[in-house]
């Protein structure tokens, strides 16, 4: 049977068509897989600007697509948000929406409106919220800062122990006079002078070179320590550095304030040999550098080491620190009976919890700006302020704790939580009474040591 040419023909066209169209599918693939453009692409870009410019020469211009026709375009494929979902109609080739379900859509979505504009309401009440607090906190520090430098720090001698001094104190003293008033608070009884600070300081630098070149013993005259026990304090320091409130990064190697700490504490390792470097001093020394200088602040760290709390723990004074601890729970039982005899039933001894906390003077266990809170009142109130605020974390925690075997409670007191509401937690404190049987701190901590002492030479007294 013969074949028509004009069949031939026909199916040549049909078999080049086919065959180009696969050939124009791979290259559009090959093009955008390396990100550029088709030919393809370009020819409907060209013939797009073609029919513009036709347009613009005919005196129609382009119009461009309304968005809700986009919208209903791009539906063909996908939802474009939940509210298209309820409130746009389904595509055409799909069954049109029931009008109970599409009603029920509608109520849905206003629903979602209201329910959003409510926490937009709220989420603004909030922030408008911490504005206005913001604001009075400012004002208040404001006012505070002027009351210190215009009445209080003038006439210090007169006015520290004023009634208007002692609840400005409590309620925080402001950043910018809180180094001054710290350091007046702690005083100066062992007339350190910036001279002093420097000579300590070139002492220690002269260890450290020394250390480094490998030399042999080299005793000084005011030391009867050996190399290798002063070695060890330097190397204890440049340890305890790196681990000096890590997150703020600011007393690491590099840091702004790395080497301050690092030269008041070698420093009071030559002021001090007989106590040397012991683990928690640098924090201390550190919420200093925030507050002072360099030299005021090795002035203010080496007085407050010197007194008597601090120096019983940093010599590691076994006696003297058990007459804290037994002065401690004296307080204890009288303020928090109920957990104080749950400690009692799991043999929790102060020992556990305080050392640590009366080591950094809570700068490592609270939050920065609340242990600067509690260092404000316990510049005013001294020691006695340190077991207060110890009891006042037991109390802030007391249901808590009362629940808790011993394991997790020690684990809990050694890592409080660091969100800790610092208004909520001087209530707290302000709730421990600090007397017990007609005996305040001072008293019943000198009839311990009293006791003790008579112990020790055989004839106890009775206690009182």
């Amino acid at each position: 049977m013969a074949v028509s040419p004009l069949l031939l023909l026909m199916d040549r066209n049909l078999f080049a068509k086919k065959q180009n169209a696969r050939l124009n599918t791979h290259d559009d693939l090959g093009w955008k897989l390396f990100g550029k453009v088709s030919l393809g692409e370009n020819s409907q870009k060209d013939s797009k600007k073609t029919q513009k410019e036709y347009e613009e020469e005919a005196g129609r211009p382009h119009k461009p697509l309304s968005p809700k026709q986009n919208v209903r375009k791009n539906l063909d494929f996908e939802p474009l948000s939940t509210t298209a979902l309820i409130l746009e109609d389904r595509p055409a080739n799909l069954p049109a929406k029931p009008a109970e379900e599409a009603q029920k859509h509608r109520q849905q979505y206003e629903e979602m409106v209201v329910q959003a504009k409510k926490r937009e309401l709220k989420e603004a009440q909030r922030r408008k919220k911490q504005q206005e607090e913001r604001c009075r906190l400012e004002e208040s520090i404001g006012n505070a800062v002027l009351v210190w430098n215009n009445e209080i720090l003038p006439n210090w001698e007169t006015m520290w122990c004023s009634r208007k001094a002692r609840e400005l104190w409590w309620q925080g003293i402001p950043p910018s006079v809180r180094g001054k008033v710290w350091s007046l608070a702690i005083g100066n009884e062992l007339n350190i002078t910036h001279e002093l600070y420097d000579i300590c300081l070139s002492r220690a630098k002269e260890k450290w070179r020394s250390l480094s070149a490998g030399a042999s013993e080299a005793e000084n005259e005011d030391t009867s320590f050996s190399a290798a026990d002063r070695e060890a304090s330097l190397e204890l320091i440049k340890l305890d550095i790196s681990r000096t409130f890590p997150n703020l990064c600011i007393f690491q190697q590099g840091g702004p304030y790395h080497d301050m700490l690092h030269s008041i504490l070698g420093a009071y390792t030559c002021y001090r040999p007989d106590v040397g470097y012991v683990q928690g001093m640098s924090f201390i020394a550190a919420v200093l550098i925030l507050n002072l200088d360099t030299a005021d602040a090795f002035i203010a760290f080496s007085n407050l080491l010197n007194k008597p709390c601090q120096m019983a723990f940093f010599r590691v004074d076994h006696g003297l620190m058990l007459t804290y601890f037994a002065a401690f729970e004296v307080f204890f039982e009288e303020n928090l009976p109920k957990l104080f005899a749950h400690f009692k039933k799991h043999n929790l001894t102060p020992d556990i919890y305080l050392i640590d906390w009366i080591f950094t003077l809570y700068s490592k266990s609270l939050p920065l700006d609340l242990a600067c809170r509690i260092w404000d009142v316990f510049c005013r109130d001294g020691e006695e302020f340190l077991f207060r605020t110890a009891l006042g974390i037991l109390k802030l925690f007391e249901d808590i704790l009362t629940k808790m075997d011993f394991i997790h409670i020690a684990q809990f007191l050694t890592k409080l939580p660091e969100d800790l509401p610092s208004e909520e937690f001087f209530t707290s404190i302000a709730a421990i009474q600090m007397q017990s049987r007609n005996k305040k701190w001072a008293q019943v901590l000198l009839a311990l040591q009293k006791d003790n002492r008579d112990m020790e030479k055989g004839s106890p007294s009775l206690r009182h």
